[in-house]
């Protein structure tokens, strides 16, 4: 089942299996639905864009990836709210040093954004590189992690 929330960095679609575990989060519309299994999911959204969450406390069950694609992701949830690290220091911590590009490409491929952190992994040389929402959206999301901005969300 499927939902569209607005968000402070636009629509997001949000995307539920019948157990309720998050299969996607992605930037755009989709369908709409009030089934309760997605309540928790929109609930903790809205609760992390208004600065009051900052662990996610859902099951994920990412839709498709790789062995490689699914080692990374599961390295983005263990960064820190607040905190952001390079693809590099991504590819040391899964034992595949060098492998930087492919960290990149594993990063874009994240079919749960802002849950999945993909916004807090940042070029080495410290610079904002690659989002699938867009490198503004990158900005605001990192922002709001470090206090620098409080973003109203609205109800619909």
């Amino acid at each position: 089942m499927q939902t569209t929330i607005s968000s402070p960095v636009g629509p997001l679609a949000v995307t539920v299996a019948d157990d309720g575990a998050v299969t996607r989060i992605g930037f755009g519309t989709g369908a709409v639905s009030d089934d309760p299994r997605l309540q928790t999911v929109v609930a903790q959204l809205r609760e992390y864009f208004a600065g009051e969450r900052t662990n996610f406390d859902l099951a994920l069950r990412p839709d498709g990836g790789s062995p490689f694609e699914l080692r990374v992701w599961q390295a983005l949830l263990e960064i820190p709210y607040g905190e952001t690290v390079s693809y590099g220091q991504i590819a040391a911590r899964i034992g595949h040093p060098g492998k930087a590009r492919a960290v990149g490409r594993a990063n874009g491929r994240n079919p749960i954004a802002i849950v999945c952190p993909c916004h807090r992994v940042i070029g080495s040389d410290g610079s904002l590189t690659g989002y699938g929402g867009g490198l503004e959206n990158k900005r605001t999301l990192l922002d709001l992690e470090a206090g620098m901005l409080s973003l109203a969300m609205d109800t619909a």
